[in-house]
């Protein structure tokens, strides 16, 4: 049973309830859990259970995962279908770089309005006080492309591994958009090996319609720019939440920092010394 969090900060954008994409993408996608009872009033959801081992317990970061998934993987961002009902001011479709500042905007949104609570904790990750400059400049020069459904949270946690087969859970991100953005987010999120990057990407290149990946190469680079600040901020956020809570969150040396932005032009960011995982750790315990 699935239940929305009450008061939940809004830090991802969702403009559909899960339910209505399980049902959606269930003709068109078997790698995904069945939904078998939805209520809207009170909100909750009942869907098929996946007992069997998760990736991140099997292959953590920094051990190869098993060699069908990278094949699944493509399987699925290149099969779903456009989903019913986008918002009425959702971008137009191909418009990239209004795809892109809807994810940018959100990111500023929640900077915002954490920035003066968690200033301390930042400035100990080394946050910039204009987090999004650097990403804010790379949206204009995006390439318009196809939009194509959206998983846009693909980790090694959201995903079941059994008999040789991967399920994918999670579907309450679930975006109209660029397929470039969810390559990136996902390459982001799993902390691959170089080479299983290589050959996700090949796999992915492959599988795509042409219009789907021109111009992809730079626009990758910029989607995980994107990616690395707002896990610097969002994440850290989180994850300081659970620790006052006496929760759990990922080891410390998952988290991302950005890059500081050295001068203006597409990506001309400097890498600052990486802020260890003791520091990491000790900022969000202490905050």
């Amino acid at each position: 049973m699935r239940i929305p969090i009450h008061g939940a900060d809004m830090m991802d954008l969702r403009p559909w309830r899960e339910d209505r994409v399980l049902t959606a993408i269930a003709p068109h996608v078997a790698s995904a859990p069945r939904l078998l009872h939805t209520s809207i009033d009170p909100p909750f959801q009942v869907q098929e259970f996946i007992a069997d081992d998760v990736l991140n317990d099997i292959a953590p970061p920094g051990a190869a995962i098993p060699p069908h998934v990278l094949d699944d993987v493509v399987r699925l961002l290149t099969r779903v279908p456009r989903l019913p009902g986008t918002p009425a001011a959702w971008p137009d479709d191909g418009d990239t770089t209004a795809f892109a500042r809807l994810l940018s905007d959100l990111t500023q949104q929640v900077f915002d309005t954490h920035s003066q609570d968690y200033a301390d904790l930042f400035a100990a990750l080394a946050v910039p006080a204009d987090p999004l400059e650097a990403v804010n400049d790379l949206w204009d020069g995006l390439t318009p492309r196809p939009f194509t459904c959206v998983h846009a949270d693909l980790h090694r946690h959201n995903m079941i591994i059994a008999n040789g087969e991967t399920t994918f859970l999670d579907w309450e991100l679930t975006l109209w958009g660029d397929p470039v953005y969810d390559l990136a987010a996902h390459i982001h999120k799993m902390a691959y090996l170089p080479e299983e990057r290589a050959a996700l990407i090949a796999c992915w290149r492959a599988a795509m319609p042409p219009d789907h990946i021109t111009g992809w190469r730079q626009d990758l680079d910029a989607y995980l720019a994107h990616e690395r600040i707002k896990s610097a901020i969002v994440d850290s956020v989180r994850y300081s939440q659970l620790s006052r809570g006496n929760g759990s969150y990922p080891e410390p040396q998952l988290i991302e920092i950005p890059h500081r932005q050295t001068q203006r032009g597409p990506l001309r960011l400097a890498h600052p010394a990486p802020i260890d995982a003791r520091t990491v750790g000790k900022a969000l315990s202490l905050q």
